[in-house]
């Protein structure tokens, strides 16, 4: 469906014409309309940008993205392909002269290859499964890649042979896996990933590795070609210690496998300097809590001289690349709700060189974005603002960065978004700073009293932050003064801020949420009488939590929460992850711990009229969990709805229709009580 046939539906859902210059305030349909770039990758010269442009897709119901390029200057913008499919993981040979990118076809997706000067196209494999994490070697002859490859599932017991022309059913499914299922993908087949290797040319996959175990993440060739630098968990016992990785490398001609690492703990990504002496890669010692700073190593190619260079940033390091010159590499980092590009010599010295990273994810502010950088030290990466989701910057010869594209001019144009304000306030527990943002109306009258609608980010080791929000705009747009705080337990403020919450969720997080309801209370900004809340996943569990521990809210909405620690640390897809770092211990072991900040042992303190919503297939908060609190609620009589989200699982807003059906839901059952 085109652009103008999406306006005339979503300027009749909002009652009436306007004048051709008038703005209107966000609307439910604009959501299909919203374009945002990931994953720009410039040419090792400087020159050229090819990055993956993506939206949804309003007659599918789905999200698309193709490949698009453009010239670092934001001339010649073009779609890289005719096709009209899905395309991906696109990455510059080291000349610059070809690019090799993922790309769907009937039978699955594949490796193609276009070539820059003429413009062709050509399908380079005929895999089994999906790749990923295309990487060229040094001389452009060869791509790596990882790929997942089945086994057989276990058998228990021989079925007999069904009669000829029987109608059976399907047989059993067996597993005796500790990881079996994963939100958003389901059951997980049996099999490991593993690497494996293609001439630029086209041809067979060789693969390198083998052995029960996975092999996923970056690659990265030593500068002759000869390794591949990867992570892994092949350690024994994996199964088990699943917060475990390390690095290896893998002789290509032998593959020959030798550990680089033996710390307990994450270690991955690993990158090989331009001079081949020195890998750097991520991962953290595991004091086994709820929040750890990912650091920055650096070793020798043998895993000798082992040592962090990041110590001083209290923040977690992500998506490292070296420099040309090995003196140091370029990162990301997110500080105080922000994510900003930051380089890093290889003595430890740091400096910003950008901040506003992200808009890739388009419901809510969470931090998110990428970046490359060219042989010259052009940088192209994903800027967001409140004002519009992810588009392509680029900052050249250390000036300001520049904004080249400009997708959504056309429909955010004439769209009058809620203005986004920063806000600080004292903890009342700690006297600690804590951050939060307000969006208030479109049209904000500051003589006018506004309804307070407080949402609750997820995680809750996670951050929001001042960045593009459909979700958030669109409750701004039906009269609500929203605040999004990042409370105790939030990253981006350090690693002792972000650990606040080990052995104690929900904890004095919850104060530091009502102090800024307060805060912004004593600031007339918010009405008194007035007060909502909301949130999804840890923000479920906060709203639930306060509604248990006050009846100040005149509403609340409970979004796919956790109500009950003890069912869900055994039902859900990550059930092993929670010993010693949550709480201490198995639920079995901590009976009463578990149970004490579970939501549900406040449900007998709830007179706050209650919607909770969750998805059908969630499988990370299962939909038993959002049950136990409506059903609790109607034994009691007091005011809640159910709303079940089909074809959901945790990412509610995974299919654009659910994300305006959880806002529209949401909003009609705030305004019953919005008097």
């Amino acid at each position: 469906m085109n652009r103008f046939l999406v306006f005339l539906i979503s300027v009749m859902s909002f009652g009436c014409l306007t004048a051709q210059n008038e703005k209107i305030p966000f609307q439910p349909l604009d959501v299909f309309e919203l374009e945002w770039v990931s994953d720009p990758q410039i040419s090792p010269d400087g020159t050229q940008i090819v990055y993956r442009r993506n939206g949804f897709d309003i007659m599918k119901d789905n999200s698309r993205g193709n490949l698009w390029i453009i010239n670092t200057d934001g001339t010649s913008h073009r779609k890289l392909t005719s096709r009209e499919v899905g395309e991906s993981q696109a990455t510059w040979s080291p000349s610059g002269d070809r690019i090799a990118f993922v790309s769907s076809t009937n039978e699955g997706a594949e490796i193609y290859m276009y070539w820059v000067s003429s413009g062709q196209i050509a399908k380079l494999s005929q895999l089994e499964k999906s790749p990923g994490n295309l990487t060229w070697s040094p001389d452009g002859s060869q791509i790596a890649f990882t790929m997942f490859v089945d086994e057989k599932p276990p058998i228990v017991a021989q079925m007999p042979s069904k009669p000829k022309g029987a109608k059976w059913a399907e047989p059993a499914r067996i597993t005796d896996r500790l990881k079996h299922e994963a939100d958003g993908r389901g059951y997980m087949p049996t099999g490991f990933t593993h690497i494996f290797m293609i001439s630029a040319e086209g041809g067979t996959a060789r693969q390198l590795t083998s052995g029960d175990y996975s092999h996923g993440g970056s690659l990265s060739f030593s500068p002759n070609g000869k390794e591949i630098y990867f992570s892994a968990n092949r350690v024994d016992d994996w199964e088990y210690r699943f917060r475990n990785s390390e690095v290896y490398k893998v002789d290509v001609d032998t593959q020959k496998i030798t550990a680089l690492t033996t710390q307990d703990g994450p270690d991955y990504s690993p990158k090989v300097s331009p001079d081949g002496k020195t890998v750097a890669f991520l991962g953290y010692l595991d004091k086994v809590q709820d929040h750890q700073n990912t650091v920055l190593h650096l070793m020798n190619t043998d895993g000798s001289n082992r040592r962090i260079i990041s110590s001083g940033l209290d923040e977690s390091v992500s998506d490292i690349t070296w420099d040309t010159s090995g003196k140091g590499l370029y990162f990301m980092y997110d500080e105080k709700g922000n994510t900003k590009i930051g380089y890093i010599t290889t003595s430890g010295k740091i400096s910003k060189l950008t901040d506003n990273v992200g808009g890739t994810t388009i419901g809510r502010p969470y931090a998110s974005g990428s970046y490359s950088v060219s042989n010259k030290g052009v940088i192209a990466y994903t800027q967001t603002r409140p004002e519009y989701p992810a588009e392509l910057a680029v900052i050249q010869n250390k000036k300001a960065p520049k904004l080249i594209t400009s997708l959504n001019a056309d429909v955010l144009a004439h769209r009058q978004l809620g203005e986004v304000e920063e806000v600080w306030y004292k903890s009342t527990f700690d006297g600690r700073d804590i951050q939060g943002w307000i969006v208030k109306p479109p049209f904000y009258d500051a003589s006018k009293s506004y309804p307070l609608l407080v949402e609750n980010h997820g995680g809750p080791i996670l951050n929001y932050g001042d960045r593009f929000t459909a979700e958030i705009q669109l409750y701004a747009a039906d009269g609500y003064v929203v605040f999004y705080p990042n409370p105790r337990g939030s990253t981006s403020y350090g690693e002792e801020f972000g650990n606040l919450l080990k052995n104690n969720y929900p904890g004095q997080d919850y104060n530091d949420v009502m102090d800024g309801v307060d805060y912004l209370v004593e600031k007339g900004i918010a009405n008194n009488d007035q007060l909502f809340v909301t949130g999804g996943s840890a923000g479920g569990i906060m709203t639930a939590w306060m509604i248990g521990m006050n009846n100040r809210f005149k509403a609340a909405v409970v979004v796919k929460p956790v109500m009950n620690w003890i069912s869900k640390t055994l039902v859900a897809d990550n059930y092993f992850y929670y010993k010693d770092t949550r709480y201490p211990g198995h639920p079995w072991e901590n009976f009463e711990n578990y149970w004490k900040f579970s939501p549900i042992s406040l449900v007998g303190n709830i007179e706050t009229p209650t919607m909770v919503m969750v998805g059908m297939n969630d499988l990370r908060t299962p939909p038993s969990e959002a049950k136990q609190l409506y059903h609790a609620l109607k034994l009691r009589k007091i005011e809640t709805v159910l709303v079940e989200i089909p074809e959901s699982y945790h990412n509610i807003a995974a299919k654009p229709s659910n994300l305006i059906s959880k806002v529209a839901h949401t909003l009609a059952w705030l305004k019953k009580y919005n008097k």
